[in-house]
């Protein structure tokens, strides 16, 4: 299934960038906690105010979106969606995970490049109904975030 791009023609992918080395304050070499030969896993430029240290899941190759995203290239970044979850879990002694994608402007895709978002969940957080709240980070408060579940996630890969 072939769908119609959102992205614009002079668009500078994020994601495609932090994987070049092109850094700026939304991205940061200490933001980046795994990478396996299709997938990345990072920290979060952005949080949602009770959930600290989200993680977004990337193909290392540009896809838009899950529609034409090849089947290995899916099994890759949805294996690393899982480790980063069981690690966030320990990680943060968060309650729960949550986990979210999106595609076009109306299912709430505003970055051109694939993304699955894992969130730390704790009792009466309310993600879903603070998205106004959301609200940039520094990169040396995701650094934080970053350390701890990176040293989770080689933990993990260590001791299965």
């Amino acid at each position: 299934m072939t769908t119609p791009s959102h992205e614009p023609a002079d668009y500078s992918c994020p994601f495609c960038l932090l994987q070049l080395g092109v850094v700026s304050e939304h991205n940061q070499p200490s933001d980046v906690v795994a990478t396996t030969e299709l997938a990345l896993a990072r920290i979060s430029p952005k949080w949602w105010p009770a959930n600290p240290g989200a993680a977004l899941v990337i193909p290392r190759e540009h896809h838009e979106n899950v529609y034409d995203l090849p089947r290995a290239t899916g099994h890759a970044v949805w294996d690393l969606v899982q480790q980063v979850a069981v690690a966030m879990r320990t990680a943060y002694a968060c309650d729960g995970i949550s986990v979210r994608q999106h595609n076009e402007p109306a299912g709430g895709q505003d970055v051109w490049h694939l993304h699955v978002h894992v969130f730390p969940r704790y009792d009466g957080d309310r993600l879903y109904e603070r998205d106004l709240e959301a609200r940039w980070v520094a990169a040396d408060e995701r650094a934080r975030y970053a350390r701890v579940l990176a040293a989770e996630l080689d933990r993990l890969r260590d001791h299965p």
